[in-house]
């Protein structure tokens, strides 16, 4: 078992996970995240980027290799004990925005605290203010059939940033948003991490979110390489990702 550096909140060693099929998705990935980083994991679709996420936040568990959170090994966790981790420290943002339809905007963005024994209306107070800040506010009280589908995103980052997690996990946050509003919520997103200490590990396609990012680590299947590139968004020109992680294949 190697040992995880005393400077990183995220850490992983020579991950591999394969598909049901047989596919490789991650194929010796290693990395680590400091503490307050916003880290975005790049390259194109099918890359790996939504397999390392889930490995690294124990939604899933790597088939082979080590992920730890501080000084704990979430490779050997269990699946009770990794629920915990993620109700507890760790916030997800989904490309596609996933709402409980029977409750009201800000009960969903406010839902995480609830779960966690926080009062109804100490939570209403930390949902309602990432809703004003991600200027959907004004829609607290609507059901998730009422809004958009970027006023539903919205409210999913208000949910994931209200319990002040440790780490961040956003696959392609600003997926179903228009130009003009991805931006701005990416502002918001980043600029929240960074005055709450939030570690940020964010996967993308979009060279222009990478670029919002303190380091990029690009994927191209399944494994780090040391230059990937991603594909121009809207006439911007193509950029390189920086390497920033160590290979292990």
């Amino acid at each position: 078992m190697a040992v995880p550096p005393d400077n990183d909140v995220l850490w992983a060693h020579a991950l591999h996970y394969q598909h049901n099929d047989g596919s490789p998705a991650l194929s010796g990935v290693s990395l680590g995240v400091r503490e307050g980083e916003i880290l975005a994991v790049g390259g194109p679709r099918g890359s790996g980027k939504t397999t390392l996420l889930r490995c690294l936040s124990g939604l899933v568990r790597p088939q082979r290799g080590e992920v730890w959170f501080n000084s704990t090994p979430v490779h050997t966790m269990g699946l009770l004990g990794r629920e915990r981790l993620r109700r507890g420290r760790f916030g997800w943002i989904d490309p596609a925005p996933v709402l409980v339809p029977e409750l009201d905007a800000w009960e969903n963005a406010a839902l995480p605290l609830m779960l966690r024994g926080t009062g109804r209306r100490r939570a209403k107070v930390a949902a309602m203010e990432w809703l004003e800040r991600l200027d959907i506010g004004g829609a607290a009280r609507r059901r998730p059939h009422e809004l958009r589908q970027s006023e539903r995103q919205r409210v999913c980052i208000a949910r994931a940033l209200a319990h002040a997690p440790a780490v961040l996990f956003a696959d392609e946050p600003t997926a179903p948003l228009h130009r003009v509003d991805r931006a701005h919520v990416l502002r918001t997103l980043t600029t929240a991490a960074r005055s709450h200490g939030i570690t940020v590990v964010l996967a993308t396609h979009d060279p222009e979110t990478a670029a919002l990012a303190d380091r990029t680590v690009p994927l191209l299947d399944g494994r780090c390489v040391r230059t990937v590139h991603l594909p121009p968004v809207e006439g911007t020109a193509v950029t390189e990702g920086r390497a920033a992680c160590s290979l292990s294949v």
